[in-house]
C-alpha cells in the first residue's frame, strides 16, 4: 500500500469511528481529498469489512449512513497506526540525513568563499 493511501484509509477509520455519521463530502473535506477518492476509499474499506454502511432509521434522507467500524476495522485501524507511524519514521530519517548533508554542503561552500 503506497503512503497515500495508507494515510487516507488510516484518516479516513479515524474520523469514522468518532464521526460515524459524516457523509462522503464532508469526509472528503476533513480529509483534502476528491469525493471520488473518498467514495473509492469507502467502497474498498467496505469490502474489506473494516466499516459497515447502516442506515439512519429516522432519517428524513433516505440515502444517510452511519459508517460504523467493524471488529476488523478497529484492528485493521491499529494496524494501519502503526504502519503508517514507521512510514513516517523513515521519512524523518531520511530528512536528518539530508539536512545534516545540506548544512555539511553549505559549510564547504561558506569556507570555499572565505
Amino acid at each position: 500500500m503506497n503512503a497515500s493511501t495508507l494515510e487516507t484509509d488510516l484518516r479516513a477509520l479515524q474520523l469514522l469511528a468518532h464521526q460515524p455519521t459524516l457523509n462522503q463530502r464532508e469526509l472528503s473535506q476533513e480529509l483534502g481529498v476528491s469525493l471520488g477518492k473518498v467514495n473509492y476509499c469507502l467502497k474498498a474499506l467496505l469490502a474489506k469489512g473494516f466499516l459497515k454502511a447502516q442506515n439512519f432509521k429516522n432519517s428524513k434522507n433516505k440515502l444517510a449512513y452511519a459508517y460504523v467500524l467493524t471488529p476488523a476495522g478497529i484492528t485493521a485501524r491499529a494496524e494501519l497506526t502503526a504502519e503508517f507511524l514507521q512510514v513516517k519514521v523513515m521519512e524523518y530519517e531520511r530528512l536528518q540525513l539530508q539536512i545534516k548533508d545540506l548544512r555539511l554542503s553549505l559549510a564547504q561552500a561558506e569556507g570555499e568563499r572565505a
